[in-house]
């Protein structure tokens, strides 16, 4: 088999290799040449070091491991049935009159006693303290509110807010990006899904739930354990020493370390032009977590959420263990190779189980934990999900369990592309990509008129890049109707593992779906030998 990735060379840390041919494990070029000019890893990593680390240039770009793993969706394909309709209101008889996909209903929910209602089964990625997060927060959070889904709210937005006032304990007593975010969506929220602000180390540290929770009243507060773009704590960069000291002020760790004179004079001399903000490593225990969620009902949150990456089996049994004993309302489990706006290259493609392996654990898991009389909590799955077909697929590879598929990127493209359009309109100077469609918002965007006649004059309040996210929910609500009509299931509720097949048998093996030289043979033998 050939390398799974492209190693010494991607586009995502700027650099390439000379020769055609290069050596399969460590890609190098077959023949590396004195007085080469670049400009592979290891060419620019001679000169720029830790750099070649991150993705970038950092705040302007959002990025994905490219490795290709053995197994993933794809390699699934979804059955269509010619007869039935399951998950019809109540009375209503299946006919082709009755039976449209346009009157599928694509609302999910999730909660252990308190339940939170979507109308379609995604939501956003972690959106904390990075660059492109914050600038385009606006367009985030107006768009995942119209459209009904819940928003996430990262880790260490108030530890690395410029405003941050704290008080004589050092904790947080005033964080105005942090209101900026809650308000921005409270101010839209229709009823389907809500803002939950995520705790780390250093928030927790901080009190960002103390304060999160008496000003503005959350009602879900999210632990994290990790995602699954990396297995080390949050990390931003920043490009000045000032900035640097203060957040090293605030307990974050910075590299290189601010207060060193080499590091300082570096700096001044242009070699050094950027700092890194790292948050610290968790340490999970069973009695730790069960205490802090004790502590975080105490404070009044109504629900509690969990946020875990690609660990090891071990770290996912620990997940649904303690999530089922704690009454977790959602735990997300995100598998690698995950999307960030700022984590390590080399650890992005190399570290954890990929999501198609990591969500069959889970479901396994699962029915094992449910068999002990333990019940599970709602369950979501998150690692490189950007369409409609996929997101079925994981709901039905994990029904009963999952609930909901967390994307990252694919919903962030699309706040950024509308801006992106408001800022060409502005300037006039549209793309022809673009302005084949039209030369105004009217005409560009197909939604606009619908959430004109929802909002009337409040549709100037509502920012292209919030109006762009609802236009491509809408896109993927109407993709999950065609899927689940064709599947017969008019009702999130109805859909199981019945419903996909296996196309190798690799596959079949790592899910337990069906490989499709099997999937309902008995039932079609019974018909053709009767």
């Amino acid at each position: 088999m050939a390398n799974l990735k492209t190693p010494n060379s991607d586009d995502a840390v700027h650099t390439s290799t000379r020769s055609r041919n290069v050596v399969p494990m460590s890609g190098m070029c077959s023949r590396c040449v004195d007085g080469c000019k670049g400009n592979c890893d290891i060419w620019l990593s001679s000169f720029r070091g830790r750099e070649v680390l991150y993705p970038g240039p950092y705040g302007e770009v959002t990025a994905g491991a490219d490795k290709d793993y053995p197994v993933d969706y794809s390699h699934l394909n979804i059955h269509g049935y010619a007869a039935g309709a399951k998950g019809l209101l109540k009375g209503v008889t299946a006919s082709p009159d009755t039976a449209v996909f346009e009157d599928v209903n694509t609302e999910t929910e999730y909660g252990w006693d308190l339940k939170v209602p979507m109308k379609v089964p995604v939501f956003t990625g972690a959106l904390g303290s990075t660059e492109i997060a914050r600038v385009n927060w606006e367009h985030f959070a107006v768009g995942a509110a119209i459209s009904g889904i819940t928003l996430v709210c990262g880790e260490n937005v108030c530890g690395v807010d410029p405003e941050l006032q704290l008080d004589k304990n050092n904790k947080v007593s005033s964080s105005p990006e942090m209101d900026r975010r809650i308000e921005t969506y409270n101010k839209f929220h229709n009823g389907y899904g809500e803002i939950l602000v995520q705790l780390n180390v250093e928030d927790t540290r901080l009190g960002t739930a103390e304060y999160v929770s008496s000003k503005h009243e959350l009602q879900t507060i999210e632990l994290k354990w990790g995602q699954g773009a990396k297995c080390i704590g949050g990390e931003i960069k920043v490009d000045s020493l000032e900035r640097a000291l203060v957040l090293k002020k605030r307990g974050y760790i910075i590299l290189p370390d601010p207060t060193r004179h080499e590091v300082q004079e570096a700096y001044k001399a242009g070699a050094i032009t950027e700092f890194e903000r790292h948050s610290r490593l968790g340490f999970v225990t069973k009695e730790g977590f069960l205490e802090e969620v004790d502590r975080l009902r105490d404070l009044g949150f109504r629900r509690i959420t969990l946020k875990t990456g690609a660990y090891s089996m071990k770290e996912l049994a620990m997940a649904l263990r303690y999530s089922s004993e704690a009454k977790i309302d959602l735990l997300t489990i995100d598998g690698a190779p995950g999307g960030t706006g700022m984590s390590p290259w080399p650890m992005m493609n190399e570290w954890g189980i990929p999501t198609f392996y990591l969500q069959s654990l889970a479901y396994d898991f699962s029915k094992q934990l449910e068999a002990k009389g333990f019940r599970v909590p709602d369950l979501a799955i998150a690692g490189g999900f950007a369409d409609e077909a996929n997101a079925f697929k994981a709901l039905c590879m994990g029904a009963p369990y999952f609930k909901a598929v967390c994307m990252g990127r694919a919903l962030m493209i699309p706040g950024m592309v509308g801006k992106n359009i408001g800022k060409w309109l502005d300037k006039g100077e549209l793309p022809k990509t673009v302005s084949r469609y039209g030369n105004s918002v009217e005409q560009i965007f197909v939604c606009y008129e619908e959430l004109k006649e929802m909002y009337g004059e409040g549709i100037k309040e509502i920012p292209l890049g919030a109006v762009a996210l609802y236009t491509y929910t809408q896109r993927f609500k109407t993709g999950m109707q065609q899927i689940m009509a064709g599947s017969r299931n008019f009702n999130l509720g109805t859909i199981s593992r019945n419903d996909l097949m296996a196309l190798t048998p690799e596959a079949a093996e790592v899910s337990g779906i069906s490989y499709v030289m099997e999937s309902y043979r008995d039932e079609a033998l019974d018909i053709l030998l009767e």
